[in-house]
């Protein structure tokens, strides 16, 4: 078992969709990716929050056991977004978006932090994830996340930082943009060119595909009665990915596979309620059985 490092945000959302209206609730990539992993592993955070941000919030990602040693608090307010799924629970309307002290993060890594072998760069700018990863010497699994704001305005440095990574994850529309092609099988292929060993593009209801050199492995979603918020669902599913990873310490085909479905499982439990909350309420047990669950409704 090794310990995951994540670099992302730690956010106050507000989301509106058919089933509520949540104000300022608990948010963020590294948030959602640190408490999915949790459950398999240790996590230390690393990640920017102002003055404002609630001590109950930071309680709570701690109660998961995850690390807050690199959690730097700034004079000044915490980053917000307000986004909005009432006229189309797969695709977010951003209402409107505050970076506030996120928008001069720069990452202060712990001295301890520094020996992680899993790490995990959330949804930043690609030149700070550039600079990130000069940290770092040494063999480790390192995966990525972005979105199509940097595709568009950053795209020379974010291809320059996907080819230091091992696996880098994106939905299906970033993954055309980014590649140029209409076909996710050729888009896959060609995140696999920019020099990651793994590339997995999300398809949110429609599951997800695992691309490697070798092979090609799709699984569907978890099927659910009921989606309350689809916020954090892509962070979680990188979570459960790369917290089983770190669990096993073992990169090999069947590791990576199994990799894809616990991902599902745990992006699963979130879009289940707002926020973090679904998480509130289960055990690893909960997980476990849905695993198996899902490994049913897969199996010939």
């Amino acid at each position: 078992m090794k310990e995951i490092l994540v670099i992302g945000s730690v956010a106050l959302d507000t989301i509106a969709s058919p089933f509520g209206y949540s104000k300022e609730i608990l948010g963020g990539s590294a948030t959602y990716f640190s408490i999915s992993a949790s459950f398999f592993v240790p996590v230390n955070l690393v990640a920017t929050v102002g003055v404002d941000f609630p001590e109950g919030h930071k309680k709570t990602i701690r109660s998961f056991g995850v690390d807050l040693e690199g959690l730097e608090t700034k004079e000044g307010k915490t980053f917000r977004w307000e986004g909005s799924y009432v006229k189309d629970m797969n695709c977010a309307e951003t209402i409107e978006t505050q970076l506030n002290v996120f928008a001069e993060f720069k990452p202060c890594l712990p001295k301890g932090y520094e020996n992680s072998k899993y790490i995990f760069l959330a949804n930043i700018d690609p030149d700070l994830q550039i600079f990130i990863l000069k940290r770092f010497a040494g063999k480790r699994f390192i995966g990525c996340d972005s979105m199509n704001h940097w595709i568009k305005n950053k795209n020379r440095s974010l291809k320059n930082m996907i080819k230091r990574t091992s696996i880098i994850f994106l939905n299906d529309l970033e993954a055309k943009m980014l590649s140029g092609e209409s076909n996710i099988l050729k888009a896959g292929k060609y995140l696999l060119s920019l020099g990651p060993r793994f590339a997995v593009v999300k398809r949110g209801e429609y599951g997800a595909i695992l691309f490697s050199k070798n092979f090609v492995f799709m699984a569907p979603a978890y099927l659910l009665e009921e989606v309350k918020d689809p916020t954090g669902a892509g962070d979680t599913f990188a979570g459960g990915f790369m917290g089983y990873l770190a669990k096993t310490d073992k990169i090999n085909e069947k590791n990576m596979k199994n990799a894809l479905l616990w991902g599902s499982v745990m992006a699963s439990f979130t879009v289940q309620d707002f926020s973090i909350n679904r998480f509130l309420k289960i055990s690893r047990k909960d997980i476990e059985v849905r695993y198996k669950k899902f490994r049913q409704l897969i199996s010939i």
